[in-house]
């Protein structure tokens, strides 16, 4: 079933590839029916998911050799953590690619790229392997350079390429981290199960504070955090509204999950050392990120840097989680807090992202003072648009508040003086979305945006689609916390 879900999105993208006399519109068809498969099938796999405490915490286990000598096989599997952040993914890229967009004459190309990446992507977190999981890391590079350098607007060839760059920077610290990690293990294996139960680098001291460096560095470039965020801003200006909701939505969550899977798993000694330093260092993310955002005139740019100040929230979660102090039950709402706002700012800031793909459809102009008053004439966007943004600062009965609000009452539990200044960010949120929805849609609409239209039906339908699931994790989030909570306990204790 996993498996499935991994191979079917690289099988349609050879499909559209390879399939010459397709039309863009049957390629969208094409490309959105494959897309759909693997949310049906992780629907599934949630669904044949046991949360209750006694079983055991990694689940649908597909095995087989690949590389024997080293210890390598094709294993997936899931856990509560994975299991609903893959299938929020996979909801998000069904959004992107049923998004109307300009494929700029290659539409078959745009779409098997998307699926491609849907691919790889899933497999991250599905991945039981260290080694195929850092396959998969390094290949959604490559979907999203070509989705950013091919279909972009503006200097997107620089844009694509400082992501390239960068993020691959990250991945060889990463890989240096990983091999650490191998070598120390008895006998040499890459299965993360073994990993996770040995603690192989528990006690080794300089070592181990030098194999998590490793980790943290490619885990907090891709995340990203400040200061190594500065190849997000441009990447997302410059790509296509549904990349930008990818990107933000489920390749930065590769970062956050990727410091769940494999340092707070795998060396929770040494991750504990260093948990309080990398709470610090989210702390300063939150406010970065929402200071610098409150001053951006770019509605991209400006949600651009709100999701450094939410990953801020995840990770400042994971670090409380992972710390030597406080109760077990403390830190389980910290890490399931994390979890969730993995889970909230995919739907909230993938929805964000795809909204100003409909200002560029219709004007081809990011800047919030072009706009105004917009509300009369563009009912349904003003209406999505304003449950977007509530939803991302936070509003009780969104997704947000019950992401954050377990992140904070772990945190206060652990940390409680970065819990006190984190709060801050939420204040400075709250300021930079009301100031944008204001800019947009209240006060005078301007002349030349007097023909500016509604979102369609397809737009209409697909943000719906994504806000009612933000309204339904804010009003009755039991049926997701049921899940999230058992892979928080099984990795914490409590």
């Amino acid at each position: 079933m996993l498996s499935a879900a991994v191979f079917l999105p690289l099988a349609g993208a050879l499909l559209l590839a390879a399939w010459r006399s397709l039309g863009a519109g049957a390629a969208r068809a094409v490309a959105t029916l494959v897309a759909a498969a693997p949310l049906a099938l992780l629907i599934a796999a949630w669904l044949a998911f046991d949360s209750t405490p006694d079983a055991p915490p990694f689940q649908l286990v597909e095995e087989a050799p690949w590389i024997p000598t080293l210890g390598v096989a094709w294993r997936l599997g899931a856990d509560g953590i994975a299991l609903p952040v893959a299938a929020m993914s996979a909801l998000l890229f069904v959004a992107a690619v049923a998004w109307p967009t300009d494929t700029m004459g290659r539409a078959r190309q745009y779409y098997a790229w998307f699926l491609f990446l849907e691919g790889v992507t899933l497999g991250v977190f599905l991945a039981l392997d260290l080694l195929l999981f850092y396959v998969f890391f390094d290949l959604s590079l490559v979907g999203m350079y070509f989705l950013i350098g091919r279909w972009g607007h503006g200097d997107s060839r620089r844009a694509a390429l400082k992501f390239f760059i960068y993020t691959l920077a990250g991945s060889l610290a990463m890989l240096l981290a990983i091999l650490g990690l191998y070598l120390a293990t008895e006998p040499l294996t890459f299965d993360m199960r073994a990993m996770i139960e040995s603690q192989p680098l528990a006690g080794t001291g300089l070592h181990g504070s030098l194999v998590l460096l490793g980790f943290v560095a490619g885990f907090a470039i891709k995340t990203p955090l400040f200061p190594f965020h500065t190849w997000l801003p441009p990447a997302h200006v410059d790509a296509p509204a549904p990349a930008s909701a990818i990107l933000a939505g489920v390749l930065l969550k590769l970062g956050t999950f990727g410091l769940i899977r494999i340092p707070f798993s795998m060396m929770r000694d040494v991750f504990a050392t260093w948990a309080f330093a990398l709470g610090a260092l989210a702390v300063v993310s939150i406010l970065y990120g929402a200071l610098v955002a409150l001053g951006q005139g770019n509605m991209k740019r400006r949600i651009a840097y709100t999701s450094v100040n939410h990953m801020g929230y995840t990770v400042l979660g994971i670090a409380a989680a992972g710390a030597a102090v406080g109760s077990a039950d403390a830190r389980v709402l910290a890490l399931t807090g994390a979890t969730l706002e993995m889970i909230a700012h995919g739907l909230i800031t993938g929805s964000l992202f795809l909204i100003t793909g409909a200002f560029w459809q219709r004007a081809e102009e990011y800047d919030l003072d072009a706009y105004g008053g917009l509300a009369r004439s563009t009912p349904r966007l003003a209406l999505l648009a304003t449950v977007a943004a509530f939803a991302s600062l936070g509003l009780p009965a969104l997704a947000g508040f019950v992401a954050e609000f377990h992140i904070f009452a772990g945190t206060f539990g652990v940390y409680p003086w970065l819990a006190a200044f984190g709060l801050v960010g939420i204040v400075i949120t709250a300021a930079l979305f009301l100031d944008m929805l204001q800019r947009l849609f209240f006060g005078a609409l301007p002349e030349r945006r007097a023909e500016f239209g509604d979102l369609s039906v397809r737009e209409t339908t697909v943000l719906a689609l994504l806000l009612l699931l933000v309204v339904v994790i804010g009003v009755y989030p039991r049926w997701l916390l049921t899940i999230v909570d058992a892979g928080a306990r099984a990795l914490i204790g409590g």
